[in-house]
Parts: structure tokens; C-alpha cells; sequence
């Protein structure tokens, strides 16, 4: 059977976040043997859903395992499923629907390495367990959503002096709020980690600027504070997107 893999993004206009899948999507072809390997997006811009699908059909594929490609189980995630059964029903092609990113145990891999990248890169001195850390989630409406980042981040905390969550809209709370709790705490090390798949305009100018914002409004001057980088593109999100379309692939026979 010539199996294709579809991952579905929700969508940026920063040509960053594109590229980053595309870099993700050939990090996948070369460990599998999927006959086709691509992306598309829910929305903002295309290839969308349909486009995603139409071009995976004609590599002559019997089937398609898609990928939502999302951190948490939230209302796109759940556009963008129902969309493709819809999709694939209509146009009578086979398809097998993983399960999103959230409950992976790599997550909380992917968080300190790129904690332990900072460190490295910024020399700083303090081991993790004298470490604070703020992770910042994009936030959603869905408490479905809340409840899978709470569950990442809390398996963070053995592991560091303080672990605090913020979001940066629609939920609370807020990027300030969580760096007031944390200062309030006299950290000897701040380290701030955006929970974002992609380089997109949050990582690039949203996240930075409520985070100035902070830093002044609480007079933040003599506690080292560092931000990391977003997930991004890494070897270990490809192994877990083959191990969320191995676990749908096998439960579907």
C-alpha cells in the first residue's frame, strides 16, 4: 500500500513557519517510508486542507495518515479534523487521522533542551534545580487545551526551582501576571520559554513586547532574565509526528 503523510498546520503569513515545516517534512521523508510527505494549513494561507489532500492523491497514494499539527486539543484542532474526514469522504480516499502533539512525553524533552541551549549559550552558571522557569502557551478558549499544556508543564517542575505557566491571549494568566509571581519569588536565574511550534509574529513580536512590558512595569533590572527558542524544527518532533502515525495507523489495522 503507497501510504501518504499530511501534516496540517493551522497557518502563519511569517515565511519562517513554512519553512520550518517544510525542513520538519523532510526530516520525516528521510526517517519513513511514506510514498509522499507534505503540509497544509487550516487557514490564513494557502496550500489549504483540500489542496493538502488533492496533491497527496496525486502521487497515486491508497491512503493518507494526516497529522494535526497542533500543541494542544483545542477548537482549530477539532476544525481541522472534522474538515478532513469530510475531505477524504467526499473524495472517497483512505484515511487514518492522528492524534495531535499534546500528552507527549517528548514535549517536556523538547522544553529543556532548548532551556539547556540557553544556559549553554548565555553561560549561565546556576544549575536547572536553581533555575525559575516560565513557559508561555498561546492560550484558547477550549479548557480542553488549558488542561494539556498545565499537564506538559507541571511535569516540568521536578526538575527546576520554580515552573509557572502564562499565556498570551485569551486565557489567563497573562505574560505580566506570570512574571510578577515569579519575581515575587526572588529568582536568582529567570528563564523564559515560548511553548510555540513556529517562528511566527508571536515569537517574533507579541511575546517580546508583553515581555519588555513586564520587566519594566515590575522595575526587573538586577534578575537575570533570558528567553529561549521555540520548538522549531528538531530530529525528536519528526520521531514523535512517525510515532502519533504509527499509533493511528496500527489501532485502524
Amino acid at each position: 500500500m503507497k501510504r501518504a503523510l499530511l501534516l496540517i498546520d493551522r497557518g502563519s503569513r511569517e515565511p519562517e513557519a513554512k519553512e520550518e515545516l517544510s525542513q520538519l517534512c523532510t526530516l520525516i521523508k528521510e526517517e519513513s517510508k511514506y510514498a509522499y510527505v507534505d503540509h497544509c494549513f487550516l487557514e490564513v494561507i494557502p496550500p489549504y486542507i483540500e489542496e493538502g489532500i488533492n496533491t497527496c492523491i496525486s502521487h497515486n497514494v491508497d491512503s493518507i495518515t494526516v497529522i494535526p499539527y497542533f500543541l494542544y486539543p483545542g477548537m482549530k484542532l477539532k476544525d481541522s479534523v472534522k474538515k478532513t474526514a469530510k475531505i477524504c469522504y467526499d473524495k472517497k480516499i483512505k484515511v487514518v487521522i492522528a492524534k495531535p502533539l499534546s500528552y507527549h512525553t517528548t514535549l517536556n524533552t523538547l522544553i529543556k533542551d532548548r532551556i539547556n541551549y540557553a544556559r549553554h549559550k548565555n553561560k549561565i552558571i546556576p544549575q536547572n534545580c536553581n533555575c525559575d522557569i516560565l513557559v508561555i502557551g498561546h492560550g484558547s478558549s477550549d479548557r480542553s487545551a488549558r488542561t494539556a499544556f498545565i499537564y506538559t508543564v507541571n511535569n516540568l517542575k521536578p526538575f527546576f526551582r520554580s515552573v509557572t505557566f502564562c499565556f498570551l491571549e485569551l486565557d489567563e494568566p497573562r505574560i505580566g501576571n506570570g512574571i510578577e509571581r515569579i519575581i515575587s519569588n526572588n529568582p536568582d536565574v529567570l528563564i523564559i520559554v515560548p511553548y510555540f511550534l513556529h517562528r511566527g509574529t508571536h515569537i517574533k513580536k507579541d511575546i517580546v513586547q508583553d515581555i519588555n512590558s513586564a520587566l519594566v512595569k515590575y522595575n526587573v533590572k538586577n534578575i537575570p532574565v533570558y528567553i529561549t527558542e521555540h520548538l522549531g524544527v528538531d530530529p525528536k518532533l519528526a520521531k514523535m509526528v512517525l510515532e502519533r502515525a504509527k499509533e493511528a495507523e496500527e489501532k485502524v489495522g
